[in-house]
């Protein structure tokens, strides 16, 4: 019988090729300064390209323009032309109500451009944007300043048509009151952010006009603090409404209690943190 040599077996061409730790070792260090390379920049990844686009998405929504331009249009011709010729103190009656009502808008703008996260979230555009290096922070504060940006739109629409009424003031003065108005309406922005990611879609919008509606009454836009009894007196002092109010009458040269300050400080904090966290607990299950 004849022997033939045993040939060695051809090497599988499904077999795995030998590890290479140096092959490996770079493939990994490759890897990691991608990584380095999709993190975000200075800011946590905020950006002016964010901020445009996020403002041209809020302008071409019908409902953000009609709260930010007709709603406080329409509260002064009922609450400011018919107080015309009448004086609060040492101020006219018509320019305190449209400092008064141009922060109402300012509140409402504002807070219903932040509210509307809660529509982004339905859409599932808040997991989207977990899964990128943008930081919780960075994304507060563009919705914060788009919104401010509405508010300052609801402060001219005002203040315009005050002056179509008749309603006249030096200047600087309504520039001065309006920059306040724009600055301590960041507080209402946070707050409708805050909403916009603890409530329901259909309900945050509702639930945060309700709540505008109520701080502004008792919170001296509406109607002076003076016709309240002295108990709903000390608890508007307590309200938001209240500091912005003050804050942005000042500049009409009736002085301002130096508490407004620290109320619009404390509950800035306040509502940033709570958007904060409502952001981190939404985007968690991602």
């Amino acid at each position: 019988m004849s022997t033939h040599p045993t040939a060695n077996p051809p090497a599988s061409p499904t077999a795995a090729p030998a590890e290479n730790p140096g092959a490996t070792s770079a493939n990994s260090t490759r890897f990691l300064d991608t990584l380095d390379q999709r993190r975000p920049p200075k800011l946590g990844g905020f950006s002016m390209t964010l901020l445009r686009l996020e403002l041209l998405r809020k302008l071409r929504n019908r409902r953000t323009l009609i709260f930010t331009m007709i709603m406080p249009a329409v509260f002064y011709l009922i609450f400011g032309v018919t107080n015309k010729g009448q004086t609060l103190g040492d101020t006219d009656a018509a320019l305190y109500i449209s400092v008064s009502l141009a922060t109402y808008g300012a509140m409402v703008a504002t807070t219903t451009g932040g509210a509307q996260v809660a529509v982004e979230r339905a859409l599932g555009w808040s997991r989207q944007l977990a899964l990128t290096p943008l930081h919780p922070a960075a994304f507060i504060l563009t919705k914060v300043l788009v919104s401010m940006v509405l508010g300052a739109v609801s402060v001219i629409v005002v203040f315009v048509l005050a002056a179509f009424t008749g309603v006249h003031a030096p200047l600087g003065t309504l520039l001065a009151a309006g920059a306040l108005v724009v600055l301590t309406s960041s507080v209402f922005a946070a707050f409708g952010v805050m909403l916009g990611y603890l409530l329901p879609t259909e309900n945050a919008i509702q639930v945060s006009s309700m709540v505008l509606g109520i701080l502004s009454l008792i919170g001296g836009l509406f109607v002076p603090l003076e016709i309240w009894p002295k108990t709903l007196q000390t608890i508007a002092h307590f309200t938001p409404a209240y500091g912005a109010g003050e804050i942005a009458r000042a500049p009409l040269g009736g002085g301002y209690d130096q508490w407004a300050v620290v109320n619009i400080i404390v509950w800035l904090a306040i509502f940033v943190a709570g958007s904060a966290w409502a952001l981190r607990r939404d985007t968690a299950r991602v």
